[in-house]
């Protein structure tokens, strides 16, 4: 069999164990085999791609690996499900206090409780959801 096809091979199983375990350093080991296999199709001895594929790696893992697990690891940039929701406007249906009340956002009708104890908010009032506790919206009347 030609160095070259294994070193293809290499690279395939190499890519295909990233797939399944996602931590960027298979895939750039998967990487530096393909660049092997690329340079033993030229016809470049073995000592030589031995030398490459050690070098590929080593620079591949110590370098781009950081930033991809940076990228990968990094804090999400959006807000998703009810999270997404805190600090979004509402408007009250029925009085709110500390351990009733109603309020639509967005599109929705929702329980909810005031942020303060001692606040009664009366319907028709524009809120600000403070945050969300399980299905109910904890809200402060905007100023």
């Amino acid at each position: 069999m030609d160095a070259w096809l294994v070193w293809l091979l290499l690279a395939v199983v190499l890519g295909v164990a990233e797939i399944f375990t996602l931590t960027a350093a298979l895939g750039l080991l998967g990487g530096a085999a393909l660049i092997t296999a690329g340079l033993a199709a030229l016809g470049v001895p073995l000592p030589v791609q031995l030398v490459v594929f050690a070098f590929a790696s080593a620079a591949s893992v110590l370098l781009v690996r950081p930033i991809a697990a940076r990228h990968m690891l990094g804090p999400q940039t959006q807000r998703f499900g009810v999270d997404a929701l805190i600090g979004k406007p509402a408007y009250t249906l029925r009085e709110v206090t500390a351990w009733d009340g109603r309020i639509r956002l967005d599109g929705e009708e929702w329980t909810a409780h005031s942020f303060d104890e001692t606040l009664v908010i009366p319907a028709g009032t524009t809120v600000d959801v403070m945050q969300i506790n399980g299905s109910t919206a904890i809200v402060y009347p905007r100023e």
